[in-house]
């Protein structure tokens, strides 16, 4: 990533305070698997909704061998793979035998900055509509400091393997991928930028989104979202929702790496980072884990961003959340009639005057927000429908009231359609039914909700 310059970084005290805020025969990772959507089920005679749709494992040994070559390749070549340097055009030449054994079409796109040539590397999965192209990327220079191994071979390595997966897989997506590796946006996204101010308006006017990854396996790693584009962003959030971790919105890095382009010219952009030279706070290391007091990668541009300073669970995640990203945002898109259910039916049990439970619902195939007159039916068993506190929790974490605990209501069970107003939130996500037994004696479960969109 791009060094800003340290006169307008904050301090590391304000920092803490604003942070408050694949294959067969191929090892698979240990990272959890993604939890599936529930059912998806069309209103009698509405049609049929678009559910989420199953991408391949990545497999983290298989990005971790492509970082071992990079490492080795910065070794070789006086210790970094920066723009203008032998290691660089190494790295390109590396990734590029990759992707021509595949079966892409590749382009080296050259460019001068600082009088040396650069390389872009652009690469072509055959078929798709070409009208309609999705791209991927990451930079694959390092500083002249090291190797660059998080930063960015980490994004390098699991954007190649994500496209090896497409080409493993047959894939043929409704949409053209394009996958993209940059030179010298160390220097100031200038590959990037070459590229988005060399391709004709009728070209750029054809990318339907661009996906940058640009640090994803920082060893005290955090997991954030660019805040880009609304269905990007919700693609991202609603894998790491299936594997019940929470993120937070990218401001390290915003308009530092080569999202910032595209963005300037007008395309949807979105990716994932992990982290820094920003502190992790202490409540980050509550959520995520790791090290609060300090950077998320300590080694930004040093010579220690080496194979060792990469962390394996947060490379996998991510790795995997690109291909997930890249299948779902390329899959062909129907945007569900009005009056489509969403319903999830897998019972849960609601414990005696405890902590509260929740049932999930993915909602995917949508476009805009929610409707004003959300319809949520609600089928919960008890045998004291009083002692309950029932909420609908949007894909943002907001919470609608649906039903509040009264003494007086001693019927049982609460079977009731509800209305709710969720004009501003973003219909594509997960959303949750929340429900909380606040006093002792009784027992039940959810049996089943649903949304009707």
């Amino acid at each position: 990533m791009r060094p800003v310059p340290r006169s307008i970084l904050p301090s590391a005290a304000a920092l803490a305070v604003a942070s408050l805020f694949l294959t067969a025969g191929a090892a698979h990772s240990a990272a959890p698997a993604v939890v599936p959507a529930p059912a998806v089920v069309p209103a009698p005679a509405s049609g049929t909704a678009v559910a989420a749709v199953v991408a391949p494992d990545v497999p983290l040994a298989n990005v971790k061998a492509h970082l071992a070559q990079l490492q080795s390749i910065a070794t070789a070549n006086g210790g970094n793979r920066a723009h203008g340097r032998t290691g660089y055009k190494a790295s390109v030449d590396y990734v590029k035998a990759k992707l021509d054994a595949a079966g892409y079409t590749t382009t080296l796109q050259q460019f001068t900055s600082s009088g040396a040539t650069g390389y872009n590397l652009i690469a072509d999965w055959p078929g798709g509509d070409t009208s309609k192209v999705l791209m991927a990327g990451a930079h694959l220079d390092s500083v002249t400091a090291g190797a660059g191994i998080n930063d960015n071979g980490s994004g390098s390595a699991a954007v190649l393997e994500t496209a090896l997966a497409v080409s493993r897989a047959g894939y043929q997506p409704d949409k053209h991928l394009r996958f993209a590796w940059w030179g010298a946006e160390e220097l100031g996204m200038v590959g990037s930028k070459y590229y988005v101010n060399n391709l004709a308006a009728t070209e750029r006017a054809k990318l339907t989104g661009y996906l940058n990854f640009d640090m994803i396996g920082s060893p005290n790693p955090g997991y954030f979202v660019y805040d880009d584009d609304p269905t990007i962003e919700q693609t991202f959030k609603d894998y790491y929702a299936g594997l019940s971790i929470a993120t937070e919105i990218e401001t390290e890095g915003d308009g530092r790496s080569d999202h910032a382009p595209f963005k300037t010219a007008g395309v949807p952009v979105g990716g994932l980072f992990s982290g820094a030279d920003y502190i992790k706070t202490a409540a980050q290391a509550q959520k995520w884990g790791g090290t609060s007091g300090l950077a998320f990668d300590r080694c930004y541009h040093a010579s220690c961003d080496s194979s060792t300073n990469i962390d394996d669970t947060a490379l996998d995640r991510n790795s995997d959340a690109i291909a997930y990203a890249v299948w779902n945002l390329s899959a062909a898109t129907v945007t569900p009639p009005a009056g489509t259910v969403f319903t999830n039916a897998t019972d849960v049990t609601v414990p005696d005057n405890g902590a509260a439970v929740t049932s999930a619902i993915t909602v995917t195939g949508r476009t805009g927000n929610a409707p004003s007159a959300l319809k949520v039916d609600v089928d919960i068993r008890h045998t004291w429908r009083g002692d309950l506190v029932v909420d609908l929790v949007a894909p943002d974490g907001t919470a609608y009231r649906l039903k509040s605990a009264s003494s007086s209501d001693s019927a049982d069970n609460v079977v009731a359609a509800y209305t709710v107003n969720a004009s501003s939130e973003v219909a594509n996500g997960v959303w949750k039914l929340k429900v909380q037994d606040t006093a002792s004696s009784d027992t039940g479960y959810i049996n089943s909700w649903s949304l009707t969109f």
